[in-house]
This record gives structure tokens, sequence and C-alpha cells, in this order.
């Protein structure tokens, strides 16, 4: 039987294949040079590790590049993405041999949430230059990503001191087995010893949970909490809020929180009116944003949200005599009960939790024939009004209105987690130590996602014309700047036109012209604070 045979590895060529024949034209890798060499990263703000005097540092396009390479297929690890760089002729290619250990690339994405956020940006401003996001309809909800903390190291008041108590048990055993014993006690000392030292430490995480204020405290990553992930499972994680427009299901907006959804509507609907450039779009979120001071928020800005109505929580013995089957009259301030029965108020405001509330509640409920029920209580039924009542209300007659609309929610924002989580098996948080630096792996997971969506919608072709205009158009102003600086040297040295063409590159150039332009004024006695050239 014959088989396809492969060629000699030690075989030699007339003509060597170069690494950019050995790319094709379209290779998406392409574009993410293309994409990378676009952005004005002078102005992001990266940081980059290096000496004075020692070897030179990693230009940060190329190891943004091979970020946007490594999440874009599926590879996050530090570790890995060096070995990429040593194997993979597409990162070969990328990054033009280089081999950045995996110390600095590690580093590059922990110092950098800043700046990889605006990277983002750019993608959605992409977006928007091609008419991809509608911005008249978004949704918004969160994902937990487990964090580099395990439940063994997260711990809370009831968790500390059950230690504690275990430990003073063991300690008591120890000492009674002490004073029983009559031979070596040296094991038993070094166990009296090793519990002291545990109590110690527990001692002392107790200390650092009362100093914080918070109910719970991580000792690995210290922003992290302890979250219900779904039903009754817990994982010690991030919570990533995120905003999603429906018209191509890409994102506009994402933020690393360590908190529940009950207060995050608010900020991100602030957030996208601030991206979109406008209050005229529908936002859809679930049940677990359904909050008073959240609608009011909304309110303000104007904005139209669609929040499931969670069911309640409390039912009266008869749900015929449930709260909600009470008409309130506003004019009068006043509820009508099932038996036409009034249930007035005093004005007093009363305290709750998280708002203020007035009660309302009538005397006919004593010899009322249905008391038990509608309600367990001795003296009678009480309903409480928040402050937040009517924006509560506005929403859900929004919600009955637009049932179809809300179906869509689903269907909008879970597309970018199933493809992160699910496809890319993106679960968990790379970084330690914070959640800024968490927000730099997420940001990096939102920037691959969206420039997957762009590519799959737009196409190779189309999308590398886009960015190679985009660099001709800066090369562009580029060389018109290079003129008009000439004509500056020329003007004030008073010299002959000066050829733009001998004139530095303008990143290299903008420090001499400041110096040479600021001997020179200063020389001719002008304020340079008030000088209009500089």
């Amino acid at each position: 039987m014959k088989y396809i045979q492969g060629q000699n590895r030690s075989q030699t060529y007339l003509f060597p294949v170069s690494l950019d024949d050995a790319i094709g034209t379209d290779n998406e890798v392409r574009l993410i040079d293309i994409f990378v060499d676009s952005l004005a990263l002078e102005s992001y703000g990266f940081q980059i590790e290096h000496t004075e005097n020692g070897r030179p540092a990693y230009h940060p396009g190329d190891l943004l590049k091979l970020f946007i390479y490594g999440y874009m297929n599926k590879i996050r690890s530090s570790r890995r993405l060096e070995k990429e760089s040593k194997r993979n002729i597409e990162v070969m290619w990328l990054l033009g041999s280089l081999h950045p250990d995996h110390n600095t690339i590690s580093n590059f994405r922990r110092d950098n949430p800043r700046a990889i956020k605006k990277v983002f940006m750019e993608t959605v401003k992409i977006a928007n230059y091609f008419n991809l996001i509608g911005g008249a309809l978004i949704a918004g909800d969160s994902t937990k990503f487990r964090a580099q903390n395990s439940k063994k190291n997260n711990f809370n008041q009831k968790k500390i001191s059950r230690h504690l108590d275990y430990i003073e048990n063991k300690l008591q055993e120890y000492n009674e087995a002490l004073a029983q014993s009559d031979g070596d006690n040296k094991d038993i000392k070094e166990q009296i010893e090793q519990q002291k030292k545990r109590a110690d430490g527990y001692r002392e995480i107790e200390n650092q949970l009362r100093e914080s204020g918070e109910s719970q405290v991580s000792t690995s990553d210290p922003d992290s909490r302890q979250m219900i992930v779904r039903n009754n499972i817990t994982e010690v994680a991030y919570n990533v809020q995120t905003t999603v427009d429906a018209k191509n299901n890409l994102l506009i907006d994402y933020k690393v929180t360590n908190s529940n959804d009950s207060k995050a509507m608010g900020n991100m609907l602030q957030r996208a009116k601030s991206i979109l450039r406008t209050n005229e779009f529908t936002a859809l979120y679930d049940k677990g944003y359904h909050t008073g001071s959240e609608f009011k928020i909304a309110h303000d800005l104007k904005i139209d949200t669609l929040v499931a109505i969670p069911g309640l929580t409390v039912h009266a013995p008869d749900p015929a005599y449930d709260a909600e089957n009470f008409t309130y009259v506003p004019e009068g301030d006043y509820y009508i009960c099932p038996q036409n029965q009034h249930l007035t108020t005093t004005g007093k405001w009363h305290k709750a939790a998280a708002y203020y509330f007035k009660r309302y509640s009538t005397k006919a409920c004593k010899l009322c024939s249905v008391k038990d029920q509608c309600s367990k209580a001795i003296y009678g039924k009480g309903i409480q009004r928040s402050e937040y009542h009517e924006y509560i209300e506005h929403n859900k007659e929004r919600v009955e209105l637009n049932k179809v609309l809300y179906k869509r929610r689903q269907a909008i924002v879970e597309h970018p987690y199933g493809t992160i989580k699910r496809q890319w098996g993106f679960s968990y948080i790379m970084t330690k130590k914070g959640s800024k630096k968490a927000s730099a792996d997420v940001g990096l997971m939102m920037t691959a996602y969206n420039l997957r969506r762009i590519i799959n919608i737009l196409g190779i072709e189309r999308f590398r014309e886009y960015l190679h205009y985009i660099i001709d158009l800066f090369f562009s102003k580029t060389a018109v700047l290079d003129r008009i600086l000439a004509h500056m040297l020329a003007l004030l040295f008073e010299i002959e036109y000066c050829d733009s063409y001998r004139i530095l590159p303008v990143k290299r150039l903008y420090f001499k012209v400041s110096h040479l332009l600021s001997m020179h004024i200063n020389s001719r006695g002008y304020n340079l604070v008030s000088c209009a050239i500089c």
C-alpha cells in the first residue's frame, strides 16, 4: 500500500522560504499586527520595566500583539506564550523572532490594566465606525470568574471562630496529656507550640478582617470574595459586569467587581451613556438588578430599563391578599384593600437597611372577617411603601408592555459568556493580588472577543483595508506636522527653509525641538508661558 511521503528533514533548498512567505495573506495574525500598529500606544500609558543603562525593554506593541494573539487562540499562560514565541511560526512572524521570557510577559499584563482598557475601547470605536453598534438596545449582566484564591484561604468571622475553638480544644487535650505524662513530653510540647502558632495566625486574620470592615477576607487574592456561582455552589471569585449591544452582540463595556449585582446597574448605565453618547436606548437586566435606588439613577439619566421582576418572598395566608393586590391612591396617599378598607399612613419615614419607607395600616383589620386570610400579625396588615416605589412601578409597567423585547436579553448578553467561558475555556482569572490586575486579564479577554466578532462580521479583507487606512491617515498627518516644524525652525533660527525629510521622525523630534525652541525664545526675552508657538 502506498502512503504520502514527507520531505527529507535535512534537505536544503536553493530558494529558502522567509517567515513572511510562510504566513498567508489571509492569515488573521496579519490583522493583529496591523491593528496594534494602528494604535497610538504612546498615549495609552503602558508601563514597561527596564533599567536606564541595562538591556533595552521590549516595545509594548510587541507584547500586546503576543497577548492578543494568545487570547484569540485560547492561550493565556505567560509560560505557554513564551514557548509559542520559540516554536509557533505565526508568533515568530508577529514578534519579528523576539523571544520575551515569561516574567516579562506576565509583568506586562499585570502592570497595564488601564492601557489594556484603552485598547478594548479602540475595538468599540472600530465597531462603531462600521455601524456594528446599534446603540438602541443594550443588555447588561455579570458573570463570575474564579480567582487565584482557594476557599480554604477565604475567611469570615464564623470560620475564624470555628478554627480558634478547635485549636482551643486541641490545646486543652494536649495540656491534659502533658499533665498525665511521665515520660518524654517533647512531641506533646511541639504540638502545643504548633497549635499556638496557628492560633496567632488566625487572630492576625481576624484583626485584618476587623480593620477592613468587610464581611470576609481572602489571603491569596485580597480583593476576591466568596460568591454564589449557581444554585448553592460558591466559589472565591470576581464578579465581572458587562454591557452588550444588541445589534451584533458586541461588548461596549466591562468592569471587574467583588460585589453582587444589586447596586451595579446605575453605574453601568452611566458608563453606557458616556460610551454611546446618548441616553436614547433601552437597557435589559435580570432580576438580580431589581433595586429601587438603581431605578432612580436610571430615571435621572432618562434611560428606559426593563428589569425582570422578582417573585414575592413573603405571602399572605391567602395569596389574594398579597400586598400587590392592594390598590394605591396617590391623590390621597393611601391603599385600598380587597375588602374596600383604606390603609393610611402617619407620613413618618422609617429607615430600612438601604432605603426609607412609609407604613400603611388600618384599625379595621382587628374586626375584619378575613383577617386570618390576610395577615398573621396581631394588629393586622401593614404595607411598606419604599421611597423608590414609583420607579419600581414604572419598570413593572414597561416590562408588561415589552415582554417580547425582554425575551431577547439572554440571547444578547450571554453570547460573549458562551464564547469566552465555554468555547475558549476562560473561566478563571490568571492574575493575583487585586482587582486592578484581574481587570487586565478580563480586558484582554474582552478585546479578543470583540476582535473575533468584528473579523467574523466584516471579513479579513475589509477589516484589513480599514486598518491600512488608519495607518496611512496617521502618517499623512505626521508628514504635515513635519512640514510645519520645518517652517518653524526656519522662521525662528532665521535660516533658509528646511527640508522636512531631513528632520528626525516626530517621536524623537518632539523633545529636541522643544529644547531648541525654549533656548531660542528665552534668548530673545519672550515669555515662554504666553508664547503662542509653545
